[in-house]
């Protein structure tokens, strides 16, 4: 059994708080993402290389910590190659990005705990670099997901915040507040 395919739009939770995780994704200021989105990122390493057990799924319609790990990985790297694409262009649409599809095609639940931990770490590294040599100039920058939903480079890493959080709710149940 695989878990149920999530098609829920989340952009709400750039206006309110969420009621799972607690997060207000809406709030959290430019200035404070980054060392949020590190921070978020050590707790996974941690997950990943912390337990023998990683690699199993709670129900077996429920992610694996290490599923949920490697989505993260491939979050962080969307989400940077995609604020790059910000940075450059003007008001780009993204390519439509199937999360189910790259799970099961990226065959998540066999990968190495290890190497997802590094590859994490990495693809944050490089996602918190481009998100710390941000100008205020650039904050209302504006690119739009292949469904219409726009985003500015703010709301647009306050959206990747709230995935990263909400997906450590998912796993450990910490909440933020």
């Amino acid at each position: 059994m695989e878990p149920e395919a999530d098609t829920k739009d989340w952009t709400w939770t750039l206006h309110r708080q969420c009621p799972e995780c607690r997060l207000s994704a809406g709030e959290v200021s430019m200035a404070e993402l980054p060392d949020r989105a590190e921070a978020a990122a050590a707790e996974w390493v941690q997950i990943l290389t912390a337990s023998a057990g990683v690699g199993i799924r709670p129900r077996p319609d429920v992610w694996s910590p290490l599923e949920y790990g490697a989505h993260v990985r491939d979050v962080y790297q969307l989400f940077d190659a995609r604020l790059a694409l910000m940075l450059v262009e003007d008001e780009p649409t993204f390519a439509n990005w199937d999360q189910n599809e790259s799970a099961i095609t990226g065959d998540y639940a066999s990968q190495d705990p290890d190497r997802v931990a590094a590859e994490l770490a990495t693809a944050a590294e490089a996602f918190v670099t481009r998100m710390r040599g941000l100008s205020e100039d650039q904050y209302q920058r504006v690119g739009r997901r292949s469904d219409g939903a726009e985003f500015t480079v703010t709301t647009f890493c306050q959206y990747f915040l709230h995935d990263v959080v909400h997906h450590l709710w998912d796993v450990t149940g910490q909440t933020e507040l």
